[in-house]
């Protein structure tokens, strides 16, 4: 792939524990040696249509009723949700016909609710498509992704897997709060590209900041961001909003790194909204604030700056925390599409992801549809130098908590 011809386009930033800044490494090169070049090139385009495609309706959701929808579980979606599906499905069933997709929403809501026709509207606007679509057109791709009358079986596969939009209660809270577009591609039981775009993620391109401003928000813009990464390539992201051109689409992108943190009580936390610190092991031995300026003895700073799961793996992957942890109670359901993309993306910025036992995360679980994980007891996401002493601290623990 041209990502990219010249290594003067590259910066690379790590996270230096003893100054706690953030300092240019010299700058490197995105190697692809063609595999999967197409796939990337897609995904990226795809996401990054999709992410416009939020922030338009977003924009008229604050200005218009009758665009926030409400499925029968209570879960609040909103015409992007379907919209980011239908466009995702639309155009990779174009390019690459032959792989299926794994994706969250189907369209029984929209036709007992005859609003087929808003999400077309807003598809239509961002789509590739020389064709007039069709109401019918738009029903079907998101029907794609439910993987509608379809069986994958137990060997190893290729698909898709798309989260159309991870975070949609803080897509509905406000502008401040992220929420992710997240798209993976699974290759015969292995995720080997994955992007994720956040349009509220607070960017800085300055040397000058350091993890204090990041965990104030300090002087982060709100540009918005998308992450790739790639099996063996690392991971990288640049502004969502200097993507505006396709043919610059792969220049001037920054490798990401986990932080350096080694200590559990200098790392920096986030978990799930619908958790408590006191539900997780380490909160036997440690407590959390969430007052960065003030983390006393004996505590760790817990970030809550964002909804869902996905902006949480972007958190670990650019370095921004250092751990995120998923509680699996007996009766949540873990979907695939909720970790997929994170879990390359921390990976390949020098992370680690398992179940809380250690082991690998099994994509193939679930045989037939590919569509929910069985971690034992939940997730750990750790920039990998914590996640041997996590392992220890949730395995004495867990069983009292």
């Amino acid at each position: 792939m041209a990502l990219l011809h010249s290594s003067s386009q590259f910066s690379t930033v790590r996270w230096t524990r003893s100054s706690h800044r953030i300092s240019a490494t010299p700058r490197s090169r995105f190697c692809n040696n063609g595999k999967y070049r197409r796939e990337l090139e897609a995904a990226v385009d795809v996401v990054q249509r999709a992410c416009r495609l939020c922030v338009d309706v977003k924009s008229s959701l604050l200005r218009a009723d009758g665009q926030v929808l409400e499925k029968n579980d209570q879960t609040p979606v909103t015409v992007a949700d379907f919209g980011v599906q239908a466009l995702v499905s639309l155009e990779l069933g174009t390019l690459f016909p032959s792989i299926p997709l794994v994706a969250e929403e189907d369209s029984t809501f929209l036709r007992a609710n005859n609003l087929a026709h808003s999400v077309l509207t807003v598809v239509t606007e961002k789509s590739s498509s020389q064709n007039e679509l069709t109401q019918d057109d738009v029903l079907e791709a998101i029907d794609r992704g439910a993987n509608v009358g379809f069986a994958f079986g137990s060997k190893p596969a290729t698909y898709w897997v798309l989260d159309p939009i991870d975070g949609t209660r803080g897509f509905l809270r406000g502008n401040d709060v992220l929420y992710v577009v997240g798209l993976a591609l699974v290759v015969e039981g292995e995720i080997v590209l994955g992007v994720m775009g956040c349009p509220n993620w607070h960017v800085d391109l300055s040397e000058e900041s350091n993890s204090d401003d990041l965990e104030r928000g300090g002087v982060w813009s709100r540009s918005g961001a998308i992450m790739i990464a790639q099996a063996g390539y690392g991971t990288w992201t640049r502004r969502l909003s200097d993507m505006q051109s396709p043919s610059k689409m792969f220049h001037n992108w920054t490798r990401c790194f986990v932080d350096e943190y080694r200590l559990v009580h200098e790392a920096r936390f986030c978990m799930p909204d619908s958790q408590t610190w006191e539900s997780l092991p380490p909160s036997t031995s440690l407590q959390a604030t969430t007052n960065a300026d003030h983390v006393g003895n004996g505590q760790i700073l817990l970030l809550r700056a964002c909804c869902g799961s996905l902006c949480k793996y972007f958190m670990v992957a650019s370095g921004r925390a250092s751990v995120f942890i998923l509680r699996k109670k007996s009766q949540t359901i873990v979907k695939t599409w909720d970790h997929a993309v994170g879990m390359i993306c921390v990976h390949e910025a020098g992370g680690k992801v398992t179940d809380w036992k250690g082991s690998d995360i099994d994509l193939a679980a679930d045989q037939a549809g590919r569509r929910i994980l069985s971690p034992s007891d939940g997730i750990l996401v750790t920039n990998g130098h914590l996640h041997d002493l996590i392992i220890e601290m949730t395995a004495s623990t867990s069983s009292i908590i």
